[in-house]
């Protein structure tokens, strides 16, 4: 499975679960970090484990596992797929770390098409 694969296929399990806002960047020629990034919202603490959870089943069934997970406690948790990375936030920790404003200069890629 390629990076923008994934990206796409992680997309979808965020919005099949109902995720808020969901954008995926490429970050490619700005970072070393990954390829992609992933951001979404859930509407409580509660939803974003859930999110969280789901994204980490499905890719697992794929056969695709996370190189490491941080902030399961937290408003924020952060799933590594080495090449993607996925940001679940609630909304009060997204307003506040910002990320589409940090990485403002990435180009936003057209989910529409998986996105409902």
């Amino acid at each position: 499975m390629t990076e923008l694969e994934l990206t796409r296929e992680i997309v979808k399990v965020l919005d099949k679960k109902k995720a808020i806002d969901i954008k995926a960047i490429r970050i490619t020629e700005l970072s070393i970090v990954a390829d992609y990034f992933v951001i979404a919202s859930g509407t409580s603490n509660t939803h974003v484990k859930a999110l969280a959870d789901e994204v980490e089943y499905e890719m697992s069934q794929r056969g695709v596992e996370p190189a490491h997970i941080e902030g399961r406690a937290t408003g924020w948790i952060l799933l590594d797929y080495g090449s993607v990375v996925v940001h679940v936030f609630t909304g009060e920790s997204r307003e506040y770390y910002n990320l589409e404003r940090l990485w403002s200069d990435a180009a936003a890629l057209d989910i529409s098409d998986i996105t409902e």
